[in-house]
């Protein structure tokens, strides 16, 4: 009987911190709900200072703990994520902001304002589909009949030049902040002065918008059927 409530003891303590437990990640994870509602309301509000807007804008935040962070004033890491997003009027297919070392004043959590958040450093990542990319490639180059799209993991261009219809393999690259698209394969039925202006004329560079946030361009990908511009910034920082 006695070695009975020992063990009948220990349950109910098992029991009990696992409650607790649950409680408590309950209430972190309900916490952290509020937070990133409102921090998804300030990013729409900064971007729209870019002219940015979005179908709908979300902020996941990471790292461990919500409430330890709170306390800290600090996030390691904010997830903002806009789909359809538009810049200066330019359709993108989304947009996925990672911001590191997110400082958020504490008065902000608890439905204050005023107080800024600031984050050290950004990355963005702003999917186009070749469709808009290609619009802009046309308006830099005066090439109203280029048209562009992704065929096997590259980015192809297909246009006419002194007659002659031209289907080249690119690689986009970043150039002084301009997206340069430089030819790496063409016919070999070519001639050598179709091939000499069909070069020049894509590497004229496609000048964007100014990016979300003022970020500066650094790196374009293709990355399935779209195209990828990555693109950083530091010390952001959103009005509360």
């Amino acid at each position: 009987m006695g070695s009975k409530r020992p063990r009948r003891w220990l349950r109910r303590l098992v029991v009990t911190v696992v409650i607790l437990g649950c409680l408590a990640v309950a209430a972190d994870r309900a916490a952290a709900w509020v937070a990133e509602d409102r921090l998804a309301t300030m990013a729409a509000d900064e971007a729209a200072e870019y002219d940015v807007r979005a179908a709908d804008t979300s902020v996941e935040i990471g790292g461990f703990g919500f409430l330890p962070q709170v306390a800290r004033e600090e996030f390691s890491t904010v997830t903002l994520t806009m789909l359809r997003p538009t810049f200066s009027s330019v359709p993108a297919e989304d947009l996925v902001v990672t911001m590191n070392r997110v400082h958020v004043p504490r008065a902000l959590m608890t439905g204050g304002s005023g107080a800024a958040v600031t984050i050290e450093a950004t990355e963005l990542k702003l999917r186009l589909s070749p469709a808009e990319l290609t619009k802009l490639a046309a308006r830099a180059t005066n090439l109203d009949d280029l048209h562009l799209s992704i065929v096997d993991g590259r980015l192809h261009a297909k246009l006419s030049v002194r007659g002659q219809e031209v289907d080249a393999t690119l690689s986009p690259t970043v150039e002084e902040g301009r997206i340069v698209l430089a030819v790496d394969q063409l016919s070999d039925s070519i001639p050598s002065v179709v091939r000499t202006t069909v070069s020049r004329l894509l590497a004229r560079g496609i000048t964007l918008p100014e990016m979300p946030f003022g970020a500066s361009l650094k790196q374009v990908a293709v990355e399935g059927s779209s195209v990828v511009l990555v693109a950083t910034a530091d010390d952001l920082t959103f009005a509360g």
